[in-house]
């Protein structure tokens, strides 16, 4: 499969989207959709069991640089995911990107410009720009 544009994704999302073109509609769906995001990564965990969380405090040092702190910082996710695990969640995380992609419509924005604007903020503020 070839690479994907982004203009692409958003133009056949404004296509596709027929029933929820409010933009609270749309923000309602989005909302729905990181939900079952998180229900899909929970029942992964909980029903399949092919993933656990274990989670402690990090092991942060304020005696050394952020850099040198990464290496020793867990995600606290463990395990693959198995494929059945897989296919939902990368249908779920789609239907996200669905969503988004039309609040993008709505609002007239491109999102390969959302995406731009955001990796150059990381690339100017680097590790300054943790939330």
């Amino acid at each position: 499969m070839g690479t994907i544009h982004l203009d692409d994704f958003q133009k056949q999302v404004s296509q596709l989207l027929i029933r929820h073109r409010s933009v609270l509609d749309v923000l309602s769906k989005s909302q729905e959709a990181n939900a079952r995001i998180n229900r899909s990564i929970t029942k992964a965990i909980t029903e399949c069991g092919c993933v656990e969380v274990v989670a402690k405090k990090q092991a942060y040092d304020p005696e050394k640089s952020l850099h040198e702190n990464q290496p020793h910082l867990e995600t606290h996710f463990h395990g693959p995911l198995c494929e059945h695990c897989k296919e939902v969640l990368t249908a779920e995380l789609g239907k996200g990107l669905f969503y988004l992609a039309a609040l993008c419509n709505i609002t007239e924005i491109k999102l390969a410009d959302v995406i731009k604007a955001e990796c150059d903020k990381l690339n100017t503020l680097g590790v300054f720009n943790l939330s």
